[in-house]
């Protein structure tokens, strides 16, 4: 059962952040790019993704700079970083994720390389995108009580989110099969560390 209040502190939700003509125009863009398999502990997840700004290798938990930013995302980055109130160069990532029918992501809370503002942007088909506290791995004790789903938010297509604050840092998100394909747009900002070892650019 879900308690405590509806979404996590921190986390913001838009419905129609995108209209239905800018959403094709996406799709049709993001229809040409070649995506990369996505492999995690030896297996490979059904989901595939294309990186840029910066690129995160999921098996080595290691993220280097990549290629630039499309021109056809500027326009959403900008107003995605409009409503977190940030410059939109703060974004410096955007990772575009192809989910086929039947594809999920696990539990993960993102990176500790990226920064304190994530944002993320459905396209095509609805979703949900759960939530539990964050437990690291040392702190996980064995045989201990099953760990539960305290947040539940429907991502409708077009609907944009922002995990800030304590929904970035504090809880741990997973989404589930999906019925059809879809896609998403995720920008996030780098560590402060990062961005001073990554010089300007």
């Amino acid at each position: 059962m879900l308690f405590g209040p509806p979404v996590p502190d921190g986390l913001l939700y838009r419905p129609d952040f995108v209209s239905p003509g800018e959403e094709r125009d996406l799709v049709a863009h993001i229809e040409r790019l070649e995506f990369s398999q996505v492999e995690m502990r030896g297996a490979i997840a059904r989901r595939r993704t294309v990186h840029y700004g910066w690129t995160y290798g999921y098996y080595a938990r290691r993220s280097e700079p990549g290629p630039p930013l499309p021109a056809f995302l500027l326009a959403l980055r900008a107003r995605a970083a409009a409503w977190a109130s940030i410059d939109d160069a703060a974004f410096v990532e955007a990772l575009i994720t192809e989910y086929p029918a039947g594809a999920t992501i696990g539990w993960h809370r993102d990176a500790p390389i990226f920064g304190d503002v994530i944002a993320g942007i459905s396209l095509l088909s609805p979703s949900r995108m759960k939530f539990r506290p964050y437990v690291s791995d040392t702190d996980i004790r064995p045989g201990g009580a099953p760990r539960r789903t305290t947040h539940e938010v429907g991502l409708a297509p077009r609907s944009a989110y922002l995990l800030t604050g304590p929904a970035r840092r504090d809880f741990e998100h997973s989404i589930p099969a999906v019925d059809r394909l879809r896609y998403s747009v995720t920008f996030r900002t780098l560590r402060q560390s990062r961005r001073e070892a990554a010089g300007p650019g």
